[in-house]
């Protein structure tokens, strides 16, 4: 059994991460939870039998802790990834994106293979098994992927939502619309934090299909909060379009492979929700159309599997292509940021 030290105490470590835990008792235990002062982790280590602290360095003088599960903000990630490193942990699971720079991000996956430790980031659609499920149908069409779309309509994420105003945490989701006249370099940091913290979550399983960033072809924020994306892989193209709407449509979180005339459907479950794996729907070329049964199993389940796998050395420590998975999506935030930037100018 490994023993799990837990940063951060927000709704992803609530609703997601602790239940997930639970149900493993046989894998892991949760001993130790810290938050950054909101006083939050108390609550979460009663309900799990753990120590709790404010700020890290409780934590990590904790000898139990054996696997660092960070979910902290995106820009605190690198600090907290170097210092389970340095407090001597076997195991990271860091919630995306790794870190928030290309440089950053190579020096703690070099760190973490100088050590031996395992690495992995929680894109957790990599781990959906519908997505493994669609990989492989994806695998069997007679056709090359020719393009690639991602849709989300998501609610209100108190955290997006203070990209675009001045209001304090826990009243944003109130807030309808940005300010009018948003500077277009604002915009442009907005998409880039929405790419690479959002839709992070479907770049590695593009960037399995598709490895190349061939160029931007346009590149806009939404109002409230949102982007619209599109660029060329090869001779593919790819799509990314994300909202969150306070009174708009039921959440949605789809991707899209075609492939000459079939097409892989993943409706992947709406986020802080454990409702199995996502569903597959693969239409081929002569009309046929299937859905392979579902897993009851959800990416967060799958991803902390994967991990225990890693630290009982039963898979492969694939660093190079957790380093590649994060470049990807920091390189594609880069780009579309400095397409909104330059298209404004």
């Amino acid at each position: 059994m490994w023993s799990v030290g837990v940063i951060g105490a927000g709704p992803g470590v609530s609703a997601l991460h602790l239940p997930t835990l639970a149900r493993f008792p046989e894998l892991f235990r949760v001993v130790h939870i810290a938050d950054s002062g909101s006083g939050r982790a108390a609550e979460l280590a009663d309900r799990a039998g753990a120590s709790s602290s404010s700020g890290v360095d409780e934590l990590f003088q904790d000898k139990r802790v054996q696997v660092a599960l960070i979910c902290s903000p995106p820009a605190e990630h690198a600090a907290h990834v170097q210092a389970a490193l340095d407090a001597g942990v076997v195991g990271i699971l860091c919630e995306k994106p790794l870190a928030t720079t290309v440089a950053e991000a190579e020096a703690l996956v070099a760190a973490c293979r100088e050590r031996g430790v395992a690495l992995l980031i929680g894109t957790n659609h990599l781990y959906d098994p519908g997505w493994v499920q669609a990989r492989r149908a994806i695998g069997e069409l007679r056709a090359p992927v020719d393009s690639v779309r991602v849709t989300l309509s998501l609610p209100p994420n108190d955290r997006y939502h203070r990209l675009v105003t001045e209001v304090p945490a826990g009243e944003a989701s109130s807030v309808r619309r940005p300010p009018p006249g948003l500077p277009a370099h604002v915009q442009a940091g907005i998409v880039r934090q929405l790419v690479s913290g959002l839709a992070i979550h479907d770049l590695p399983a593009v960037r399995d299909l598709l490895p190349g960033i061939d160029g931007i072809d346009f590149a806009r924020f939404v109002a409230p909060v949102g982007f619209v994306l599109g660029y060329r892989s090869g001779g593919a193209h790819v799509q990314i379009a994300a909202v969150m709407r306070e009174d708009g449509a039921d959440a949605c979180w789809r991707l899209t492979v075609s492939a000459g005339e079939a097409r892989v459907d993943v409706h992947f479950p709406p986020a802080f929700v454990h409702d199995g794996a996502a569903h597959v729907t693969v239409r081929q070329a002569d009309g046929t159309v299937s859905s392979p049964p579902r897993s009851p199993r959800d990416g967060y389940e799958a991803e902390w599997l994967a991990l225990a796998e890693l630290l009982d050395g039963g898979a492969p420590l694939e660093y190079d292509e957790q380093l590649g998975d994060t470049c990807y999506a920091l390189e594609l935030a880069a780009a579309a940021a400095a397409h909104i930037q330059a298209s404004a100018s």
